[in-house]
């Protein structure tokens, strides 16, 4: 037995047990993953996968124990070789970010930038997609950190601390109607066709929640996942935009207007998480502070290690 069937064994899990797929990820080829996998199965004395004919079709049961074991082999694996890296070269390596469009397009350059300007040498990377998506990035090891709004308190593997709050805002064109409200209420608003997030993205929930609890039913017109398109939409005049906040910016969306709508929606809190048990670099904590100075690297550090 060895670390590289163990490899196999996960990527084979992970690219939805595509044999050949795990070969083009780990750069082998097909015949040698099953002859390493058959050479495992023989050593533990079990099939750890079922099969019809030449294809997997399934973990078996012992399999999903070997997996959880392998898995934790290879995670620790990893933290050893983080820590070789760290005591080698401290201010070098590779830091991976998956987040969603709205932290990556309006809360990040600014951090970004600075963590350039202080770690040159970091190889930076940021991979957006939905809550889900990069949850699931950070617990496969694709990505270091995640930073979302929902979702990322769902996972048991995952670390998730509260970085700041925000709130909803509702953007319309110059000179529309809603402008000239003393004060704006969920009726007034669902007199309009609203544009406003997917389900799954910035908050959508609370907006749910808020015409739910008042007992009113809004027309949706249109749904994104990305804030510049319903900024877009609304210009056009297709109806008004509900949105976070930090995706308007006055110098960028002159031909917008924003109304204040804190009173109406309940705040979101974006989170940070991070692989439980992970092995942080010392430019890792310094990134995660970056974005949310509260989050200091001994905060970090112990939220990591408090017992279950």
């Amino acid at each position: 037995m060895n670390l590289q069937q163990l490899r196999y064994f996960n990527e084979i899990v992970r690219r939805g047990l595509k044999i050949s797929d795990a070969a083009d990820a780990l750069y082998t080829s097909q015949p040698n993953i099953s002859k390493q996998i058959k050479q495992l199965e023989q050593e533990l004395g079990i099939e750890i996968f079922v099969r019809n004919g030449k294809r997997v079709v399934a973990v078996t049961e012992p399999g999903k124990a070997i997996l959880d074991i392998a898995r934790r082999i290879l995670h620790d694996t990893e933290n050893l070789r983080q820590v070789g890296q760290e005591f080698h070269s401290q201010d070098s390596g590779p830091l991976t970010i998956a987040t969603t469009h709205t932290q990556a397009r309006y809360i990040l350059p600014t951090v970004v930038k600075r963590f350039v300007g202080r770690y040159p040498k970091v190889k930076l990377g940021l991979h957006q997609g939905n809550p889900t998506q990069i949850a699931e990035q950070v617990l496969n090891g694709e990505a270091d950190v995640a930073i979302a709004t929902e979702g990322l308190t769902q996972y048991d593997g995952l670390v998730t601390l509260p970085c700041y709050e925000w709130h909803h805002c509702v953007v319309v064109p110059p000179k529309h109607p809603l402008l000239d409200e003393t004060k704006l209420t969920l009726a007034k608003i669902a007199q309009y066709p609203i544009i406003t997030y997917d389900s799954a993205f910035s908050g959508r929930g609370k907006i749910n929640e808020a015409f739910e609890s008042a007992g009113i039913e809004p027309s949706i017109a249109l749904t994104a996942i990305d804030a510049d398109v319903i900024k877009t939409y609304v210009e056009l005049g297709l109806g008004i935009g509900i949105l976070a906040e930090i995706a308007f910016v006055p110098e960028r969306d002159r031909h917008l207007r924003m109304i204040w709508a804190s009173h109406l929606f309940k705040p979101n809190t974006t989170r940070i998480a991070i692989r439980k048990n992970e092995y942080l670099r010392g430019y890792t904590y310094d990134f995660i502070e970056l974005f949310a100075p509260q989050l200091t690297h001994s905060v970090v550090f112990e939220a990591m290690h408090v017992s279950p």
